[in-house]
């Protein structure tokens, strides 16, 4: 694999860990704000909304420059939204710089996407964006812990100054290790746009919303029902974040080496698991190993969905696959928000704290069943072209009637009769 790889890795370990170490601080960051600790939660949801709509936006904008200036453009834009989130006065203006720094998360992930994509052999593809997205995993069991660690005991204004300087060494990797790919010619606005328009895409986008909505049902509770119905204490939930950190590292890795030989039996496989393990956990949490199996399984199983989605997305997007990258990025985050406010619903509904598991077993269930649907309506195209190849060409003419009417289907057309081959 290549350096640049390791840049792009970099810049997700920063993201992910401002991202996430945000959750383990609301009562320092409230207290030394002057807000009580759900207005303090508006910094969450307004980080995940500003993922949601930068993604697309920060794309577009990016269009008329090189990729890897994007990139530097981004990192720079989340340092400073870090810098300000570190010295912000009042809580408003702590807001303003989470948002300022959630406008590189989507399309950084995306952007990257397509560059780490570009820098290996076809056949590699799915493992080249797993190690991107291998920063992102490590930010959970080394970023998110330390800096919660750090702004515990030496303030929060330092984590965020120290994330800042997550993202100055991650600008100096891309500036010095990614290459100046060349930017594919006549792709316009228009032809990413155009992306939408194709159902596989769109599937695919929906299995991310959903599947993930499957793990962050379960994970954005796992506090309470580690605390009130598993029997742990409430400093063991650190550890347990861990647990769940390090199933999404292994998890991301497995899940980016198989993709690229066996996409879609991959998914089958993480998304049926999925939903299997977070059934059981509904009933089994009330057992501390078992939760602890269940937390490592979650996040192995979530995660391993994430490099064959991508890819999906990538080889679905016809030839200008960016903004698609990167909304599908921003549709990681659709899910969490979807996954938290049905989980907040059965609990409010006096369910119980494991209720939630149950909507994520329902959600990644859902999203194996369109994956089935993906899968059927890709082979259609193979299945009627073979019924409708005439008997009597041979092998060879057979294979070149199917090749142009894969193609002829591609655009639209109907494909032209085959006549008999003459000896």
């Amino acid at each position: 694999m290549p350096l640049a790889l390791l840049a792009l890795a970099i810049g997700a370990f920063g993201i992910g860990t401002t991202e996430f170490v945000i959750m383990g601080l609301l009562p320092q960051v409230g207290a030394d704000l002057g807000v009580s600790v759900p207005t303090a939660g508006f910094l969450v949801t307004g980080y995940a909304l500003g993922v949601m709509i930068g993604a697309p936006i920060m794309t577009v904008l990016g269009t008329r420059i090189s990729r890897k200036n994007m990139l530097m453009l981004l990192m720079g834009l989340f340092i400073l939204g870090n810098v300000i989130s570190a010295v912000a006065p009042v809580f408003a203006v702590m807001l303003i710089g989470r948002v300022v720094a959630s406008l590189a998360h989507g399309a950084f992930f995306g952007i990257g996407s397509v560059v780490a994509a570009e820098l290996v052999a076809p056949e590699k593809k799915a493992g080249a964006i797993s190690m991107m997205f291998t920063g992102l995993t490590v930010a959970n069991v080394v970023g998110v812990p330390l800096g919660t660690y750090v702004g515990q005991n030496a303030g929060w204004r330092v984590t965020f100054l120290l994330v800042a300087a997550l993202g100055v060494l991650g600008l100096a990797g891309v500036a010095k290790l990614v290459p100046d790919l060349p930017k594919p010619e006549g792709v316009r606005l228009r032809h990413e746009v155009a992306a939408f328009r194709n159902t596989q895409v769109i599937l695919a986008m929906a299995m991310t919303v959903l599947g993930f909505g499957g793990v962050f049902a379960a994970i954005t509770y796992i506090a309470p029902m580690m605390t009130e119905v598993s029997g742990f204490a409430g400093s063991s939930v650190t550890w347990l974040m861990v647990v769940f950190g390090l199933g999404m590292v292994a998890g991301n890795l497995i899940g980016g080496r198989f993709a690229d030989r066996k996409l879609m039996p991959m998914l089958y496989t993480a998304l049926g698991g999925l939903a299997l393990v977070l059934l059981l956990f509904t009933f089994l949490a009330s057992g501390k190993a078992a939760s602890v199996v269940a937390v490592f399984l979650i996040g192995a199983l979530g995660f391993a969905t994430v490099p064959p989605l991508q890819k999906r997305v990538l080889d679905h997007a016809h030839g200008a696959p960016t903004l698609a990258s990167a909304a599908n990025i921003g549709a990681f985050n659709l899910g969490n928000a979807l996954s938290a406010w049905l989980g907040g619903l059965v609990i409010s509904a006096g369910l119980g704290y494991t209720a939630p598991n149950a909507v994520g077993a329902v959600l990644a269930a859902a999203a194996l069943v369109l994956a089935v649907i993906s899968h059927r309506l890709e082979l259609r195209p193979t299945r009627t072209a073979e019924a409708s190849t005439p008997a009597n060409l041979d092998p060879a003419a057979a294979t070149g009637h199917r090749a142009a009417h894969a193609a002829a289907s591609d655009h639209g057309a109907a494909p032209a009769a085959a006549g008999p081959v003459r000896s």
